[in-house]
């Protein structure tokens, strides 16, 4: 294992398949030299896949790049600086009695972006921010500056698809909320009297069809000047407080 630029790195098939296989959810990719056949790794693309982690061939250079001039046997996976929770065990220690509210990040790309959403998050009482593995920027060292520490103070929840974490946690009777500009409720109506759960979309394109049509209702932020739209976290601040400001009002 090796740190470089603040990322961590893992090397050789032996403590990559280690690593796949006592914290596959703490790993964020995988890059293989171009030159190694896909059936000489086998075991390490097959819990790759378990893991819904994604596999770049590249060349010798990018690995050397990566970790230098070490024994890496052709394989360099990247693992998260901040640890994240498993979803199973941070469900089954969330009081849903206590009517908590939690955010789900719909393919936010922006490090800076997350980190922001994620410090606002933790200062308004927050009980989790939900991150997809794919399509999403990871918790990284730009992610933990932005938020200024506070990534590691609240869970943050890896989880390999969305839209199947939704309907979990709905089971949960978790209150699915999308924001949406073209929402047919407002923010200030929001209503605290039991589990919330906000989706934040994705800087330019919102959230996405499927996952919004998971949602229990759509809710915007009003704006007047003809402004479309406001930046991610700036949007999820407002989220937060306003659920704050009503929680405390109850």
């Amino acid at each position: 294992m090796s740190e470089n630029n603040s990322n961590i790195y893992i090397y050789g098939r032996n403590p990559i398949e280690e690593a796949l296989a006592t914290e596959g959810d703490q790993i964020d990719k995988i890059f293989v030299r171009d030159s190694i056949s896909d059936a000489q790794l086998s075991t390490i693309f097959d819990l790759a896949s378990q893991h819904r982690i994604p596999i770049s061939h590249v060349p010798g250079s990018k690995l050397y790049e990566l970790v230098g001039s070490v024994k890496d046997q052709g394989v360099v996976a990247v693992r998260s600086e901040v640890s994240y929770t498993g979803f199973g065990e941070w469900l089954d220690s969330i009081d849903t009695e206590s009517y908590p509210a939690v955010l789900l990040m719909d393919e936010i790309e922006d490090p800076g972006n997350l980190g922001a959403i994620i410090r606002t998050a933790a200062a308004a009482g927050i009980s989790a921010v939900l991150v997809p593995k794919h399509r999403q920027a990871p918790v990284n060292a730009t992610v933990y500056k932005t938020s200024a520490g506070t990534a590691g103070r609240i869970p943050i929840v890896r989880v390999g698809n969305l839209n199947q974490a939704i309907m979990k946690l709905k089971d949960e009777d978790f209150w699915i909320g999308g924001l949406d500009m073209n929402g047919d409720q407002k923010l200030w109506d929001l209503e605290v009297d039991r589990p919330l759960a906000f989706v934040i979309g994705n800087e330019g394109s919102g959230i996405s069809l499927k996952t919004l049509e998971h949602c229990d209702y759509r809710f915007q932020i009003p704006m007047d000047n003809n402004v479309e739209s406001l930046n991610a976290s700036v949007s999820a601040g407002l989220v937060c407080y306003e659920w704050r400001r009503k929680k405390e009002m109850t």
